[in-house]
């Protein structure tokens, strides 16, 4: 499907502000074989105090180099000695870094804008929608990630979906895709914070974990040299998890396929029913 024209078209690409904002994240460099001054650290990728997550920590410079390896550590309970567990969950960075897949594509096929893509990270299917003419925004709390999008052709703003956003109640399509189902830890808030954001007989596409899993977790991100962001709150939730949870906050299923191994749903926020406008509050007609 293809965007319409409609009210908000016209004003995505005006929904954009500075990515700038808050402290930004060091940009990395390549090494040289020059002898470090004291004030130049020797190594970039040593540990150091951890960032704030997806924000300045190595999920932004992974977006810079547009590579890996990042991913996902599962934190244990209070109760562990050291507080981490053996799990980690790789982040695809590359395939979200490069052009849009077939699985990727089958989701746009099902657009209607405009469109709101919650979490865009790089920006790939939002540049994507944006050269086929369909009206599209990216939002994201990191910095990288808007820069990227934006250099790519697309709209965003640093936001995040908790927050105030442009056109709400208005959206034709939000997109919640790569994991994004996990954003907050809760996705009971989060499918009913999309309600509000979505225009009713709006759709929702989103994409469920490969597995039949249904856990709140809490992670940090990391890079493999030692960089890890802070602790925060995540969840994973597979097929059955997420048709529950869109049930529950009132989407109605209208589709779902796999694609390339990765599952999806595409849900839709039903319009209002007709009230006859002739009836008492009680339900009654008002002349007999």
């Amino acid at each position: 499907m293809s965007g319409t024209a409609t009210g908000l078209d016209t004003a995505v690409t005006e929904w954009t502000e500075p990515a700038t904002t808050g402290p930004q994240p060091q940009t990395l460099t390549a090494r040289t074989s020059r002898t470090p001054t004291p004030t130049q650290p020797t190594d970039l990728f040593a540990p150091r105090e951890p960032g704030e997550p997806w924000t300045d920590d190595p999920y932004a410079h992974a977006l810079r180099a547009g590579r890996g390896p990042l991913f996902l550590r599962r934190l244990s309970p209070p109760d562990h000695p050291d507080g981490l567990s053996e799990e980690v969950l790789p982040l695809d960075v590359e395939r979200w870094c490069a052009p849009p897949d077939a699985a990727d594509t089958s989701v746009l096929s099902r657009c209607t804008g405009p469109v709101l893509d919650v979490g865009c990270g790089p920006g790939r299917l939002v540049a994507a929608l944006a050269a086929r003419g369909v009206p599209a925004l990216g939002a994201d709390v990191s910095p990288a990630a808007v820069t990227r999008t934006r250099r790519h052709g697309g709209a965003a703003v640093r936001r995040s979906v908790f927050d105030r956003l442009p056109g709400e109640g208005g959206w034709g399509t939000a997109l919640l895709i790569d994991g994004n189902v996990g954003i907050g830890g809760d996705p009971l808030a989060l499918l009913t914070r999309l309600r509000e954001l979505v225009a009713p007989g709006g759709c929702l596409l989103a994409e469920a974990a490969p597995h039949d899993v249904d856990e709140r977790l809490t992670v940090r991100v990391e890079d493999g040299q030692g960089r890890h962001g802070r602790p925060f709150p995540w969840a994973r939730i597979g097929t059955t998890a997420l048709l529950y949870a869109a049930d529950a906050t009132g989407w109605v299923l209208t589709g779902r396929w796999t694609a390339h191994g990765r599952p999806f749903l595409e849900l839709h926020r039903p319009k209002p029913t007709h009230v006859d406008a002739h009836r008492t509050p009680a339900g009654k007609p008002a002349h007999p």
